[in-house]
């Protein structure tokens, strides 16, 4: 009996209601995450659609394609999906105030303090969810009214901090009585059962979607995910202080051993990282691209749709947390 009543509370968490499906309207506490020039609008409705939560990303695009990409998602899906944002973007100003124009329904946050936007947002009723790498950077984003944060690892591709998923994620718990999302390392059912053993309601994942079919990046880059194995992704950019993560490649293994050459500046190591994720993203440059991917691209060995996808978690998961159950 005991059994049965936990089997029917851990299903109803992940396919019925959790805190984070009420506050957003999702069906599955599961986020795709906003990669930038990966995640247009294409892909973030497909993924709403499928039940989870579409993003479009921001990145360092003008507010005017940010503008484009929300108006064809909601062409394309009347699900809930997110805009996130890089606080580090020149053109930060004019897409936070574009996603209060659009009335969008979530904005994530990377790369910086969301701070100084979140009135501007919260009072248009949008609901921010920061992407944060410590518990300091979480409970200040309570304190400016988040309505949640992403704790994300350094097992994450792209822009990373110290701290791993595992130790990350049931501090920033234990820390804010917000819902905790947990990113980084996540790339099936096993590891979203992980993420809610130590505390998170949901989870976000953005190396899964990269093989989605409806993630229009260059066939090049899908090949390089699929093909990765565990120790096929590095860490480059820790002199400069904000460490990427990306699959091995002629370009960031140059980029990692250039940072240790005192000759070269950071203005100069800086500016060899300009333009690579375009020529990863855009034209499948297997030499100069970097091709930004997290330590679980050893997990995946295909495409399938963002609902295929979405699906297959939902199913390993419960199976995991079965798993768990009964023994």
């Amino acid at each position: 009996m005991l059994c049965a009543l936990v089997m029917t509370e851990l299903k109803r968490m992940i396919k019925n209601k959790t805190s984070i499906n009420d506050l957003i309207g999702i069906e599955y506490p599961i986020f795709q995450g906003g990669m930038a020039w990966v995640s247009n609008a294409t892909l973030a409705a497909a993924v709403s659609n499928a039940g989870g939560l579409g993003i479009i990303a921001a990145g360092n695009a003008p507010a005017s394609y940010v503008s484009e990409q929300i108006k064809k998602a909601k062409a394309l899906t009347n699900k809930p999906f997110g805009v996130n944002i890089m606080l580090m973007s020149p053109y930060v100003e004019e897409v936070a105030q574009i996603v209060v124009d659009e009335k969008v329904s979530v904005v994530t946050t990377g790369a910086g303090n969301p701070s100084k936007y979140m009135s501007q947002w919260t009072d248009a009723g949008i609901k921010v969810i920061p992407v944060v790498a410590s518990t300091g950077l979480a409970k200040m984003s309570q304190r400016s009214g988040a309505t949640a944060v992403i704790a994300e690892g350094g097992e994450a591709g792209g822009h990373v901090g110290e701290l791993t998923t595992m130790a990350l994620v049931p501090q920033v718990c234990d820390v804010v009585d917000i819902p905790v999302i947990a990113a980084g390392g996540i790339g099936d059912g096993r590891g979203i059962a992980a993420a809610f053993m130590l505390g998170a309601v949901g989870v976000q994942l953005g190396t899964r979607f990269l093989v989605a079919k409806e993630c229009e990046i260059h066939q090049n880059y899908k090949d390089k995910v699929i093909a990765a194995k565990d120790i096929d992704t590095i860490a480059t950019g820790k002199r400069l202080g904000h460490p990427v993560r990306s699959i091995k490649t002629p370009f960031s293994r140059d980029l990692f051993n250039k940072e240790y050459d005192s000759s070269i500046t950071n203005e100069e190591l800086e500016a060899l990282g300009v333009g690579a994720l375009q020529l990863a993203a855009v034209e499948g440059d297997l030499k100069g691209g970097c091709f930004l991917a997290g330590q679980i691209s050893g997990l995946i060995k295909k495409e399938q749709t963002a609902k295929e996808i979405i699906d297959e978690l939902v199913d390993e998961t419960e199976k995991a947390l079965k798993s768990v159950v009964l023994r």
